[in-house]
């Protein structure tokens, strides 16, 4: 299935293609502030609309989450690294995903913050 999804401002836009049925609620320094629910998809399923200069990144720790946000609003819709396997993948937050039922979501907590 194929959403569409944005920051609050819409500076950044994208589609994303995926079954959204579950989400991961991390505790990491990062996720535990910024509140997000997450799920991944392979990098190619995910298509910005908007321009590549409206993405803000941040990254930390090891360094191998570009983790972009919008500097209009603060809002952070998705990320990008690689899988353990090397595979490009998006980190998308389902939050900023207007179509998804959150409450319908099978929240897995993750623990991210011993890593």
């Amino acid at each position: 299935m194929l959403h569409e999804g944005s920051c609050h401002c819409g500076n950044i836009a994208f589609e994303v293609e995926g079954d959204f049925n579950s989400a991961i609620d991390c505790n990491c320094s990062m996720c535990r502030r910024r509140g997000g629910l997450l799920a991944f998809v392979p990098r190619d399923k995910l298509v910005l609309k908007t321009a590549q200069e409206n993405l803000s990144t941040y990254t930390f720790n090891h360094h191998a989450i570009q983790h972009h946000f919008c500097s209009t609003c603060g809002i952070a819709p998705f990320g990008e690294g690689k899988a353990p396997n090397g595979m490009m993948m998006a980190s998308v937050n389902v939050r900023c995903l207007p179509a998804v039922d959150l409450s319908a979501l099978d929240i897995q907590q993750f623990d991210g913050k011993d890593r």
